[in-house]
């Protein structure tokens, strides 16, 4: 199989695949041949090199997807041996690091929307600079993993804005789990250009030093983040 089966059928030969289409495009492939138990369970999948190869794109693009296949509690990855099919269906809930989705989701609205808030009322103006900087390059960015890392970079810095050292410190101790997460919503659920203009949103009332709008922006992404998560889940 090569991309043009994919969803990304359709498009010009001669034109280069976006990173992060390419990457759903072979998400999207082994996912099927795994529900569909064309690869069982037990199965080894081929290696980096093979499926690169297999699928034309780079072994970033391959590492991307098998990450997200792992998230979904469909394959495991173990050093030095390989990636094995471990289920056929999404597990109930995604494995993030040392963290879970629903250890997120339970967490972040107590920590992250004060915190937004805190930093309406905090934020000195070269913590601001960083924010808007942040949320322009997302804007542009078309590398999915660049992209990523602005997102966790954006709550890390809003953590540090409130002036809060025990949420500054929990935000950066969960950033793996974070990066992980918005990897595997972006390459499921498509959420990259919502989550853009969320934050955006909780920007502006940063800026605007209006601390309730920031606390109510924060709570409504990570609803919306919560929602993408519960659709992921529930409904695969």
């Amino acid at each position: 199989m090569n991309l043009s089966d994919s969803r990304t059928a359709g498009q010009p030969a001669a034109l280069p695949l976006a990173r992060l289409s390419a990457a759903e495009a072979v998400f999207n492939a082994v996912r099927q041949d795994i529900e569909s138990e064309r690869l069982v369970v037990g199965s080894k999948l081929s290696s980096e090199a093979t499926l690169s190869q297999q699928y034309g794109v780079s072994r970033s693009v391959i590492r991307e997807a098998l990450r997200s296949c792992t998230a979904l509690g469909l394959t495991v990855t173990k050093t030095g041996k390989g990636t094995f099919v471990v289920a056929n269906k999404v597990a109930n809930d995604l494995t993030l690091g040392q963290y879970s989705a629903r250890d997120l989701t339970e967490a972040r609205p107590h920590i992250e929307v004060p915190a937004a808030g805190l930093a309406a009322e905090r934020r000195s103006d070269e913590e601001l600079e960083t924010l808007r900087h942040i949320v322009a390059a997302m804007t542009t960015e078309t590398d999915p993993e660049s992209w990523v890392a602005l997102d966790s970079s954006f709550h890390a810095a809003i953590a540090r804005a409130s002036g809060n050292k025990v949420f500054a410190s929990v935000v950066a101790d969960i950033r793996g789990a974070l990066a992980h997460q918005s990897e595997t919503l972006n390459m499921v659920a498509d959420r990259q250009h919502a989550s853009d203009l969320e934050h955006q949103e909780i920007l502006a009332a940063i800026e605007a030093g209006a601390a309730d709008a920031a606390s109510k922006a924060m709570a409504h992404h990570l609803h919306a983040v919560g929602v993408a998560l519960d659709s992921i889940l529930n409904n695969n």
